[in-house]
């Protein structure tokens, strides 16, 4: 139970007192500063706490907003201020300060969200654009007040601002009109977003195995099941907003279960294929490989421009100048196929053609917004003069995932070389193995020295701080040169199963590393330096896949039960302890606004 503290005598006539016990509030009301000190220090520790001022008259939504949303340690709006349990103390120290200073204040609510500004606490003010929050002086005021309360529809401003602000052209014109009302009847139900969550990957899975039948009639239901899948996908975000239940293992359901939703639907369109005797499983990986290359190019630019100084260049002004031209800004987003036209697409396609025709287009409509995306990036990174921080660089080594052999190469290389040599060194490491398990036959000894100087060449890449023009893209250099280089070593061995425990492989190692992404998103840090350890990093499990690749050439199938038993011992680890740390993470709430390409 969260606590209200009304900062003076209730107002006559005003329903102030139970609309904070409708957001779940026990109200409680003092007589000025210093008996809410009192009342202050007798909630019990670990509770929410909010102050409002008797006066106050707005929208209900409004109140919602300042006081009950969980993502923040303290918010206010006019006339209100909360406090999670990490902001108690500095509202403590304020308050006992106030109560000293002067008995009654006329703002008081506003005096103290300054003074915990002031503490270093970041006091969020949410935008509450035609929502009423006011605290009127005198009769008037308040009957213009509640005049401007009447004029406003705050539940449909609410129904607004479930849907997200910047989205997809299919996901907004042709999902979001009405699957915020979706959002909606499960919020009055008592649903969470994450059963919602929950239930999209439960539909996306059933879909998966509508395809794998192989047969029009599965493949018409695979299509209309990814597409209600994608309906609740959007529905849970949007129920997360309007009824302000964020937390951070929402944010991760969410973000986990969008790849786990879309690679198992490739995964079923392959099985499907090869009941019908078409192998799609190297397309089916190619299109894994490239999903995951381009969300590591997004993520490693994002966190290497996070606090970056200085972030302007002609490019981003020339990007801002086409956004303010309506028609370009959906024709951007269009053309670098974000989720919402990507997932129409592999369903329409599903339905009406066959798995192969699916997995090149979404092929090459994937690697023209990848370049597309990329160049631009490549491009503001050249022309702004940014000066990037230790955080971020420390972010960019995080998402590298260098292990033990890396780690090792780096410290012989101390920090000599160059600042931004760290790209280049990436570029020769990926180029040199990729070269190699193209060129030379499978399982020759070249390929191992190859990806012996792969690892060399990545302890080099990250000996030096990673703050660099480009060095945001080291980290996908080393996914595509990890994923890139198990599929191509199964392609090319003798054993038919070898690529469908690729894809095991594969999908086990990106789950690892969305993992890391997401936790620092929330705030969390990288995962622990000893699953990198015991998982070997990108350079430890290549050179490993490119061993067993040279002992088990002349060996049937044991490359491929190989493969098999690295995917299931790399997901039980990254799985076992992923599911331990968000069940028990102690992270502030948050939550996935989605993919954005």
């Amino acid at each position: 139970m969260s606590t209200a503290i009304l900062t003076g005598p209730p107002a006559p006539g005003s329903s102030l007192d139970g609309d904070l016990r409708s957001l779940g509030f026990d109200v409680k009301a003092a007589s000025g500063a210093e008996q809410a000190a009192a009342l202050l220090a007798a909630v019990p520790a670990g509770e929410r706490v909010a102050l409002v001022d008797p006066r106050f008259v707005g929208h209900l939504h409004a109140l919602r907003l300042a006081l009950t949303d969980p993502r923040f340690p303290a918010a206010a709006a006019p006339g209100t201020l909360t406090a999670q349990n990490g902001a108690r103390p500095a509202l403590t120290r304020a308050l006992t300060a106030a109560s000293a200073t002067a008995g009654d204040r006329d703002d008081l609510t506003g005096t103290l969200a300054d003074a915990l500004d002031a503490d270093g606490v970041a006091v969020h003010r949410p935008q509450l654009g035609t929502l009423v929050a006011t605290v009127p002086a005198d009769a008037e005021a308040r009957h213009e007040a509640r005049a401007a309360v009447a004029a406003v529809d705050d539940e449909a401003v609410r129904l607004r601002s479930a849907v997200k602000a910047h989205d997809g052209f299919f996901t907004t014109f042709f999902i979001s009109p009405y699957s915020r009302y979706i959002a909606r009847w499960c919020a009055r139900r008592g649903l969470t977003p994450n059963q919602v969550t929950t239930a999209s990957l439960l539909t996306a899975l059933i879909a998966a195995g509508c395809a794998a039948t192989g047969e029009r009639g599965g493949y018409i239901a695979a299509g209309v099941l990814l597409l209600v899948s994608f309906v609740l996908d959007c529905t849970d975000g949007q129920l997360a907003r309007y009824a302000l239940k964020y937390s951070t293992m929402g944010a991760w359901l969410d973000a986990t279960f969008d790849r786990a939703k879309e690679y198992a639907f490739y995964a079923g369109l392959a099985l499907g294929a090869a009941r019908n005797g078409d192998d799609v499983w190297a397309l089916a990986l190619g299109a894994m490989i490239l999903m995951t290359c381009r969300h590591v190019v997004d993520f490693s630019f994002n966190e290497a421009n996070h606090d970056a100084t200085a972030n302007t260049s002609p490019t981003a002004a020339l990007s801002d100048r086409l956004d303010s031209l309506g028609w370009t800004v959906w024709a951007r987003r269009m053309i670098i196929l974000p989720i919402g036209e990507r997932w129409a697409m592999i369903a329409v396609l599903t339905a009406v053609t066959a798995p192969r025709i699916v997995f090149w287009a979404l092929i090459i409509g994937c690697a023209f917004g990848a370049c597309y995306t990329t160049a631009g990036r490549v491009l503001r990174s050249l022309t702004r003069k940014a000066k990037r921080t230790d955080r971020a660089a420390q972010a960019l080594a995080d998402l590298a995932d260098c292990g033990p052999l890396a780690q090792l190469a780096a410290r012989v290389f101390g920090r000599s070389g160059a600042r931004g040599a760290g790209v280049v060194f990436a570029a020769i490491a990926t180029a040199g193995l990729l070269f190699a398990v193209l060129t030379w036959p499978f399982g020759d000894r070249q390929i191992v020295i190859a990806a012996i100087g792969y690892v060399i060449l990545s302890g080099a890449a990250v000996a030096r701080p990673l703050k660099g023009a480009l060095d945001w893209l080291v980290p996908p250099l080393f996914r595509a040169a990890e994923y890139t280089a198990v599929l191509v070593l199964a392609a090319r061995s003798d054993s038919a199963q070898a690529l469908p425990a690729a894809f095991g492989l594969v999908a086990a190692v990106a789950y690892h590393h969305y993992d890391t992404v997401y936790r620092i998103r929330g705030g969390t840090g990288a995962p622990p330096a000893w699953l990198v350890r015991v998982t070997g990093g990108h350079e430890g499990r290549t050179l490993l896949v490119a061993v067993l690749a040279a002992l088990l050439a002349d060996r049937g199938d044991d490359f491929t039960l190989a493969l098999t038993a690295l995917a299931v011992a790399v997901a039980l680890v990254v799985l076992v302890e992923s599911i331990r740390f968000w069940v028990s993470s102690g992270a502030p709430a948050v939550h996935d606004e989605g993919e954005t390409a």
